[in-house]
C-alpha cells in the first residue's frame, strides 16, 4: 500500500487539525449548554441535523435548479458554511471520543477500502 503524505499548515508551532480541535473545545467551554441533550446518541443525532442543514445552506448557493434563474455564486460564503460544517464535524468527532490522530487513522483506514473498492470497479 503506497502511503500518502498528508501536508499541513504550520498553525503556531502545531497541527492544523490539532489547532481546529483546541479551537473547538475553547467555543464550546463559553456556550450555554443547558438545552444540549446530555446523552451521547442524542448529541451525535443533534450534530447530523445541523450537519446536514450546513449541508443544505451549501448546498442552496449553487444553481442546482435548473427552473431558477443562475446566481453568481458566492465563493467566499460558500466557505463560511464549509467551516460551519467542521464545527459540528469536530464536535460529532469529540463526542464519539475521536481526536486528530484518530481522525487520520479512521482516514486512512476508510480511504484504503475506497482505493480497493475503485481497483475492484465498485
Amino acid at each position: 500500500m503506497a502511503r500518502i503524505k498528508i501536508e499541513t499548515e504550520a498553525n503556531e508551532g502545531g497541527d492544523s487539525l490539532e489547532a481546529i480541535f483546541q479551537l473547538q473545545k475553547e467555543y464550546v467551554g463559553m456556550l450555554d449548554l443547558k438545552r444540549y441533550p446530555t446523552e451521547v446518541e442524542k448529541r451525535i443525532s443533534s450534530l447530523c441535523v445541523a450537519i446536514i442543514h450546513e449541508a443544505v445552506e451549501l448546498q442552496r448557493m449553487t444553481s442546482w435548479k435548473w427552473w431558477k434563474k443562475v446566481e453568481e455564486f458566492d465563493i467566499d460564503h460558500a466557505k463560511e458554511e464549509i467551516v460551519d460544517l467542521w464545527h459540528f464535524i469536530v464536535q460529532a468527532s469529540t463526542e464519539l471520543g475521536m481526536g486528530p490522530s484518530d481522525i487520520l487513522q479512521e482516514y486512512r483506514r476508510k480511504n484504503e477500502i475506497n482505493r480497493e473498492r475503485e481497483r475492484k470497479g465498485y
